[in-house]
């Protein structure tokens, strides 16, 4: 079921059993916290506002950023009609029905609609499909909220009529400022309750909240719950209560979202940047947020090879052997070998040779599709073979001095290409010096 919320009634109801987060929503623009790189004076969906013009949008940042007030907002001050759904609870039944219902509404009273769908990325392409020819009408204003990246979630043609608008986490002294306000309002927030809250625990509870107002309110609502009066009388919230409300720091982090590629994006830069420091902390991120130690060995792997590769041919080894080390000791010990592993792959010297080399070879294999294999490489297994020729001139490099003889091992067509110039990095400089004798032996 879908839910009109005609938002200039909400703040009058009765919000007594509510959330603190809940009761203390915005109701206008002005109490609005945050986003100023959208609201400010100035900016375009301030600009927006104050013109009335509004189009579709997708609303895109962290949780706790103020997707869901800033659509009610929206539809506040341009005077539309506020229906939202949750793609979690919603089908295309549902949406169908909202339609409908904003059709009559502009048909009959002239007025527009703003379709809020929470959590847009979980609607299925269908579900999506379902929305296009009534944002293309005009029917409804979409605006939906996605933690995800939209430009994975949200299908091309609803993404190409939508504007895609980037919230960002709150700063520490704009979720101080939520706080504050929330222990100061006597009608909605904790203000009647008598709460003795010092200044450092206001600034614990903004720090903690990483940037979510409502885990910053819901933190001190839990937290005012458990508070124990002090001498004067007053309930006291202190440390000890804020950290019995957290339990434990909850990590932002999706193992299927956009926040999971970023931080193993960061992993890997910081490895790629010989920072084991930030190395290690990026990938217990991971691994305290409850990745799968064996997609982090996986990555090792991977860059074991990309981008340290001979520079250091003992980095897969190590990375192989954190792998078998995890399998074989579980965990938590076996977080040791993985930072061992990251440690070294972080502090290894570095070449992408690997990859360069690979990609330049597969260029070829592209443009020139299956060059034939020079009969004297071919092995002459079968009588046949023999009569065509295979084998015939080949040079085996043993029975030469230094087990090496000047030979074309590429197809005709190709002859002459290097794929592979060893980088000046660890073991490559050897490679090198080895490789250019064997080339002056060419010439």
């Amino acid at each position: 079921m879908h839910a009109v919320d005609l938002f200039a009634r909400a703040a009058s109801k009765d919000r007594r059993g509510q959330p603190l987060a809940e009761r203390m929503r915005p109701a206008t623009l002005a109490e609005y916290v945050g986003q100023e790189q959208l609201l400010g004076p100035g900016r375009w969906l301030r600009r927006a506002l104050e013109r009335r013009d509004l189009t579709s949008l997708i609303f895109w940042g962290p949780p706790g950023t103020g997707k869901t007030t800033l659509g009610r907002l929206l539809a506040a001050e341009t005077g539309a009609a506020f229906v939202a759904l949750s793609a979690v609870m919603a089908g295309v039944k549902e949406v169908r029905e909202a339609v409908a219902e904003a059709g009559v509404r502009r048909d009959t009273r002239g007025e527009r609609t703003l379709l809020f769908i929470d959590e847009i990325h979980r609607f299925n392409k269908a579900q999506q499909d379902a929305l296009l020819p009534h944002v293309e009408a005009g029917t409804v204003i979409l605006v939906g909220a996605t933690t995800e990246n939209p430009s994975f979630e949200v299908n091309a043609p609803l993404l190409s009529r939508a504007k895609v608008v980037v919230l960002k986490p709150l700063s520490e002294a704009e979720l101080r400022t939520i706080v504050d306000r929330a222990l100061a309002d006597g009608e909605r927030g904790l203000g009647r309750e008598d709460l003795d809250c010092p200044d450092e625990i206001r600034e614990q509870l903004a720090r903690e909240a990483r940037g979510d107002a409502r885990r910053a309110l819901s933190t001190l609502e839990a937290a005012a719950a458990t508070a124990t009066p002090g001498a004067d009388g007053r309930r006291r919230i202190d440390g000890k209560a804020v950290e019995e409300a957290l339990q434990r720091k909850t990590l932002v982090y999706d193992k299927a979202g956009d926040e999971h590629y970023a931080v193993v994006s960061a992993f890997i830069k910081s490895m790629r940047g010989s920072d084991p420091d930030a190395a290690v902390y990026w990938m217990a991120r991971m691994l305290e947020a409850g990745e799968d130690p064996l997609f982090v060995l996986r990555r090792m792997v991977i860059f074991a090879a990309e981008d340290v590769g001979n520079a250091d041919p003992n980095a897969l080894r190590v990375a192989m052997a954190a792998t078998d080390a995890v399998r074989f000791v579980g965990l938590p010990e076996g977080y040791l070998p993985m930072s061992q592993a990251a440690i070294y792959l972080a502090v290894a010297p570095k070449s992408n040779t690997s990859l360069t080399t690979y990609a330049a070879a597969r260029r070829d294999v592209e443009e020139f599709g299956a060059l034939p294999v020079p009969s004297r490489l071919r092995n002459a297994s079968t009588a046949l073979g023999k009569s065509l020729g295979f084998g015939q001139g080949y040079q085996y490099p043993h029975n030469f001095e230094g087990h090496y003889v000047v030979e074309d091992y590429l197809p005709e067509k190709l002859r002459g290409r290097r794929y592979y110039e060893p980088s000046r990095s660890g073991r490559e400089c050897d490679i090198a010096a080895y490789l250019a004798t064997l080339r002056k032996r060419e010439k």
